[in-house]
């Protein structure tokens, strides 16, 4: 499958030394594209951009804290100068593998703002970064990474991706007359190691058993909708939350 508009460009994906973030990175890169590895586990982000590389891509390692305004703007002039400028940005960096279990009645409130630095600003932030170059550039495409908890009510990790929600909406109202266009993808229970750390052995049957579509998603199911909407395919198409859940949430 071929996605019109995306070979040539320069995209950043935050959080891609493994799991969703890198499924996100090599799709890109194996549509042409040249890809900053933005991730502040060193080694993990160096191993992708270098995989990729192999691959015949084009790879570039960038480490940064997204909850760091300093390190986003670092990473934004690095891939700048790297590459010439930035076309796409997919906010992807979040705790979630080790996250702690809490509910929002007991988490450690240093933890909950730590937490929230990452998961929600931690987007903003990077956006801010970005945005400049994208502009200059003729505009652009942002996914967000948000998740079928956002609709689930469970405790800060759903809140922290319903406020990425509605950071999607506000960023694409706002970036929208630069040409920008910003969406956020929602995936379903997926298939990685984050989730496994989460989600005991003993469950997955029955989390599995309860969706439309009875399996787990795989890191390709998202980066296909990631793909479709960076490309010029949804030139149209902005503001917008895309579940890719298996039908785990149905709504009206």
């Amino acid at each position: 499958m071929s996605f019109p508009g995306i070979e040539g460009k320069v995209a950043v994906v935050t959080g891609a030394g493994g799991g969703i973030g890198e499924g996100y990175a090599k799709a890109l890169a194996a549509e042409g594209a040249k890809v900053a590895i933005a991730e502040i586990a060193k080694e993990n982000g160096e191993r992708v951009a270098e995989e990729i590389r192999d691959a015949g891509g084009v790879a570039l390692f960038v480490e940064v804290d997204v909850a760091s305004e300093a390190s986003t703007r670092a990473m934004a002039e690095s891939v700048a100068r790297e590459f010439g400028g930035i076309d796409f940005l997919v906010n992807n960096a979040a705790i979630f593998g080790d996250m702690k279990l809490a509910s929002l009645l007991t988490v450690d409130l240093d933890y909950y703002k730590k937490f929230m630095s990452v998961n929600m600003d931690g987007a903003l932030l990077c956006t801010r970064a970005c945005h400049r170059s994208m502009k200059e550039r003729g505009g652009g495409a942002i996914v967000n990474q948000s998740s079928t908890a956002a609709w689930m009510g469970v405790g800060f990790y759903g809140l922290a991706k319903l406020g990425m929600n509605g950071l999607t909406h506000c960023l694409a109202k706002e970036l929208g007359h630069a040409g920008i266009r910003v969406n956020a993808i929602a995936p379903g229970p997926t298939d990685t190691a984050a989730l496994g750390n989460q989600v005991p052995e003993a469950y997955k049957d029955q989390l599995v058993s309860s969706l439309a579509l009875p399996r787990l998603g795989q890191p390709a199911d998202m980066a296909s909708a990631c793909l479709f909407l960076l490309s010029d395919a949804a030139s149209w198409i902005t503001g917008q939350i895309l579940a890719v859940d298996g039908g785990q949430i149905v709504r009206a």
